[in-house]
C-alpha cells in the first residue's frame, strides 16, 4: 500500500520508520507543517514528501497516518472523510465533545476505516492482563490501580495546548482500564495540585489523582504526575479474588524497594513513552495496516476514543468542582 504520513516530530519520526519497514507498504509520503522536519525525516527514510496535507490525499495514497499535534488531528480526519481515505490517528481527535462529535458523524457518514491510537492495547502486557481477566483466572476483580507518570514536565508550549493532565497524560489509563477489565467507568472522583507555577499558569495540574467506579461495581485509582526522576513509569494491577496480577513490573521499573536484602533495579528506567513502548507502537500500526487491507473492524475505533474523552472531561470536572462527577452527566 502506498501510504501518506502527517507529522514528522517524535511519534511521527517512530511511525515513519515503522511504515518503512513493513511488508504491507509498498510507498511511504510525509507532510509535516514544519518543511525541515518533514525533509529531514523523508531523506532519513529514501521517502517522498510534500508540501501540504491537501496534496498528500491528492498523491492516491490507499490510508493515511495521523501524527501531527493534537489540535490538527479533527481538521485532519474531516479531510481523511471527505476523500474517503481510510485513517489511523493518535489520540485524542479533539480536546472537546463537540468537536469530537462531529468527527465522529462525519466517519460514519463516510464510512472510513479509523483507528485511534491508543498504543497500550498493543502492549503485550495489557494485552496479557486482559486476557487474564477474561479468561476468569483471576476471579471476580475488586480493585485496580494505574499509574502514569512522565519523568519530566513536557515545554510550556505543549502544556498550554495539552489539555491538561486528564485528557493528555490519563486518558490513556481511563481507555485501557474499561479495556483491562471490560467494563466502562461510570463515576469519578479526581482531584490534582500544581507544584510548580508552569502548571498553575494554564490552569493545570502536574500531580493528580482519581478514583474510578466501574460498572457493576469495581473500583479504580489512578495517579498521573509530570515529574517522575527515577523515570517514566507506567503500570497496572488488576486484584481479583483468585489472582492478582501487574503490568509494567519488570528490571526497568522506575521504583525501588527499602524492604532490607531486597536489591535496587539492575537497569536504568524508562527514559520516555518511546522507550517504554515502541513494540507496541509498532504493532498498533501493523494492526491498521492488517485492518484496511482485509477489510476488518478497527482495533480501537472513534467511539472507544470518545468514551476515554468523556471519562477525562468528567474528571477535570470533579477536581474543579469538588465532588464525585457521574460519566452520564459529560456524555
Amino acid at each position: 500500500m502506498h501510504i501518506g504520513l502527517v507529522g514528522a516530530g517524535r511519534i511521527g519520526a517512530l511511525h515513519a520508520r515503522s511504515l518503512k519497514q513493513s511488508r504491507a507498504v509498498s510507498r511511504l509520503t510525509v507532510f509535516d507543517a514544519d518543511r525541515d522536519r518533514a525533509a529531514a525525516v523523508a531523506n532519513a527514510l529514501g521517502v517522498e514528501h510534500v508540501e501540504s496535507a491537501q496534496a498528500l490525499l491528492e498523491a492516491g495514497i490507499d490510508a493515511i497516518v495521523i501524527a501531527a499535534a493534537t489540535p490538527a488531528h479533527a481538521e485532519l480526519l474531516h479531510m481523511a472523510a471527505d476523500a474517503s481515505v481510510p485513517a489511523f490517528c493518535e489520540k485524542p481527535i479533539a480536546l472537546d465533545l463537540a468537536s469530537t462529535d462531529a468527527v465522529i458523524a462525519h466517519v460514519e457518514r463516510s464510512g472510513i476505516h479509523v483507528q485511534i491510537g491508543f498504543q497500550r492495547r498493543f502492549d503485550v502486557g495489557y494485552r496479557a492482563a486482559r486476557d487474564a481477566v477474561r479468561s476468569g483466572a483471576l476471579g471476580d476483580i475488586h480493585v485496580v490501580r494505574m499509574a502514569t507518570h512522565d519523568p519530566a514536565p513536557p515545554p510550556e508550549v505543549y502544556i498550554a495546548k495539552s489539555g491538561g493532565i486528564w485528557r493528555d497524560l490519563a486518558i490513556h489509563d481511563f481507555d485501557i482500564g474499561p479495556w483491562v477489565v471490560g467494563r466502562p467507568v461510570v463515576e469519578v472522583f479526581a482531584d490534582g495540585e500544581a507544584n510548580s507555577p508552569l502548571f498553575a499558569r494554564h490552569e493545570d495540574v502536574d500531580a493528580a489523582c482519581a478514583v474510578l467506579r466501574f460498572n457493576g461495581g469495581v473500583l479504580g485509582v489512578v495517579t498521573a504526575t509530570r515529574n517522575d526522576p527515577r523515570g517514566y513509569d507506567v503500570r497496572m494491577e488488576v486484584f481479583g479474588l483468585r489472582d492478582s496480577v501487574a503490568v509494567g513490573w519488570d528490571e526497568r521499573t522506575p521504583l525501588r524497594s527499602v524492604e532490607p536484602g531486597v536489591d535496587p533495579p539492575r537497569k536504568s528506567g524508562y527514559e520516555d513513552f518511546l522507550d517504554r513502548f515502541a513494540p507496541a507502537y509498532r504493532a498498533e500500526l501493523e494492526g491498521f495496516l492488517g485492518s484496511v487491507q482485509d477489510g476488518g473492524p478497527s482495533l480501537c475505533t472513534v467511539a472507544d476514543a470518545r468514551q476515554a474523552l468523556v471519562v477525562a472531561l468528567a474528571a477535570d470536572r470533579s477536581m474543579r468542582e469538588h465532588r464525585p462527577v457521574r460519566v452520564e452527566e459529560i456524555a
